[in-house]
């Protein structure tokens, strides 16, 4: 028995389009779900050094559920470079400011921290309304 290799070129050709619904939805089970999607773990064809993954559209973000007191305590940190550079905000600023960024960084943890995952995230299209343009690309909903 041979055990099967994706080509790059043969990934490419065979990429679905989801849909994500993210309302009233814990942020980590639904970022597990995306990340497992956008890294094609869900094919027969998975291969671990190659993207086999799907484009993932999640939609309703802003609706999109935390448990305990996550939402006042739990902190998104960056830094400058410069000293005294560090900026902390909390989930519930992050989410006035930027409704997509915290299930962007939650599903990029859950990627491979190469060149591979910064390819795979640019799969992740993340909406905060119910809205988005891709109905060109006739995505098939995700159910749960």
């Amino acid at each position: 028995m041979r055990t099967f290799v994706a080509k790059p070129h043969e990934a490419i050709t065979q990429r679905k389009w989801w849909v994500v619904d993210a309302q009233n939805q814990p942020l980590g089970r639904v970022a597990s779900r995306v990340a497992t999607l956008l890294r094609g773990k869900h094919k027969v064809t998975f291969t671990p050094h190659v993207d086999t993954g799907d484009f993932v559209i999640v939609v309703n973000v802003k609706d999109i559920k935390v448990t305990g007191n996550k939402a006042d305590d739990k902190l998104y940190r960056r830094h400058s470079g410069y000293p005294g550079g560090i900026y902390e905000r909390t989930y519930n600023q992050l989410l006035e400011l930027k409704p997509d960024q915290p299930l962007t960084l939650a599903v990029r943890g859950m990627l491979p921290k190469n060149v591979l995952g910064r390819q795979m995230i640019k799969k992740l299209k993340v909406y905060p309304s119910s809205a988005h343009p891709h109905a060109a690309q006739q995505p098939q909903n995700l159910s749960w």
